[in-house]
């Protein structure tokens, strides 16, 4: 898609602004949210979110609310995708003012991960009770049971796998089952259950999500429960997992779908609160997956969280479009 020479100056002027110019190159890295940008630029709100009014009014960037937060990232597959991403690449990477905005970008994710670490610590030996606080676990392991079908899976990989449950739940049915997790505690827990359910050929590791180093399209299933709320980029995290689904594979992803409980940003470290479906719709899609199929379950008592379990599969039609 091409601009007139119109839309090129607004672009241009829209971007030819240092703070706005140091804007896309953070957002570059993920989406991010209003405050977060604040603190990497060391500028006041009103004068952030004025830069960004005026970056999104030129089609550059994209603002989502996400309860009492907003977020904004680049906009995909616009006019002005192609033009930014070539402006981007062209400034240097050693360029001072950028690169300290990286590093306090890096202090903001470290004191993030330092923040969640702690928590699932914490959490861990009863990650269970707090998350059967909002969600019927029966009624979503029965639909995760039945989305995924009867097997025999030849390999189930579950990123962030957690306390266990879903390798307990589907490892029976797949000949080797392998989760990753960067909690060590979490793991911990994990292999002691995996050991008392007896399945032999279920290795626990300790891998980000964002970058498994598993092989290309080497499990027929694939699953993140209850994962994708707690990431910075969840559209990153959907891309690789999408990766590792091996031709008439299945992901499955299931979460909360979009709610206002605010608290459990703060108290349970919460990113997002819930996904709608035509946005997880548009990540499947470009992760090159198709035949998505949803289900909404309501929470288990009132003033709780629905769930939505996804369904998407590596088609021979995605593989040939692929190729």
């Amino acid at each position: 898609m091409t601009l007139t020479a119109n839309q090129a100056v607004e672009v241009l002027r829209a971007a030819g602004e240092p703070s706005r110019l140091r804007i896309l190159a953070l957002l570059a890295r993920e989406e991010l949210a209003v405050l977060e940008l604040c603190r990497v630029l060391d500028q006041s709100q009103p004068r952030v979110s004025r830069h960004l009014k005026l970056l999104a009014e030129a089609g550059l960037v994209e603002r989502f609310p996400d309860g009492a937060w907003v977020f904004y990232r680049l906009t995909a597959g616009g006019p002005a995708d192609a033009l930014v991403s070539e402006l981007l690449t062209r400034i240097d990477a050693a360029d001072p003012v950028l690169t300290r905005d990286a590093e306090r970008l890096s202090a903001v994710f470290a004191e993030r991960a330092s923040d969640a670490s702690e928590y699932f610590a914490r959490n861990a030996a009863r990650w269970d009770e707090i998350r059967s606080l909002y969600v019927s676990d029966t009624d979503v392991e029965a639909a995760i049971l039945q989305a995924a079908g009867p097997g025999p899976f030849q390999r189930l990989v579950d990123l962030g796998s957690g306390a266990g449950r879903m390798l307990t739940l589907l490892g029976p049915h797949a000949r080797a089952a392998l989760g990753l997790d960067l909690s060590q505690q979490m793991l911990n827990i994990a292999r002691s259950r995996v050991t008392e359910a007896g399945l032999a050929g279920c290795e626990l590791r300790h891998g980000d999500i964002f970058a498994t180093r598993l092989p290309d399209a080497s499990a027929d299933l694939v699953v993140v429960h209850q994962v994708l709320h707690y990431l910075t980029d969840p559209a990153a995290a959907v891309k690789e997992a999408a990766r590792i689904v091996a031709p008439e594979g299945k992901l499955i992803i299931a979460d909360f779908a979009p709610h206002k409980l605010e608290f459990l940003r703060e108290q349970h470290q919460h990113r997002r609160l819930g996904f709608a479906e035509p946005e997880m719709a548009r990540w499947l899609a470009e992760a090159g997956l198709g035949r998505v199929r949803v289900v909404s379950l309501p929470p288990a008592q009132k003033g709780g969280l629905t769930v939505k379990i996804w369904t998407a599969e590596r088609t021979r039609e995605h593989q040939r479009s692929a190729a």
